[in-house]
């Protein structure tokens, strides 16, 4: 079971999500924009963050460099549902998402990418 932070502004994705991670029995905090999710992180550290990277005020690439900073080894799942001529998942791998997921995705390619993720693979 792992802690795992989840920041997304849709909150039909965030719940979906955090329903999805909670039934694989992980501990699961939810954020609605990516100023909430730093503090969030900062006040109860999670094992992995699981981060949309299309969002206002901070964006989920921001979202990445400022926890790579304080933690370089948190385990990070960037999420979009982006155009693929964005780049934004690649832009994401490169600052040091673990995985990416291109939305719409199903819940058990989340449980998988969490499963990848929190083994270290």
């Amino acid at each position: 079971m792992a802690r795992i932070l989840v920041i997304d502004d849709d909150p039909e994705i965030r719940d979906s999500v955090e329903e999805t991670l909670v039934a694989a029995a992980h501990e699961v905090l939810t954020a609605s924009s990516g100023k909430d999710g730093i503090q969030l992180c900062r006040a109860h550290p999670p094992d992995l963050v699981i981060t949309d990277l299309l969002m206002p005020e901070k964006d989920g690439l921001e979202i990445i460099q400022e926890l790579r900073s304080r933690s370089p080894r948190l385990k990070i799942i960037a999420m979009s549902g982006a155009p693929s001529d964005w780049k934004v998942l690649e832009m994401a791998k490169k600052l040091g998402a673990q995985e990416t997921l291109t939305k719409p995705f199903l819940a058990q390619e989340m449980v998988d990418a969490v499963a990848r993720v929190s083994q270290g693979a």
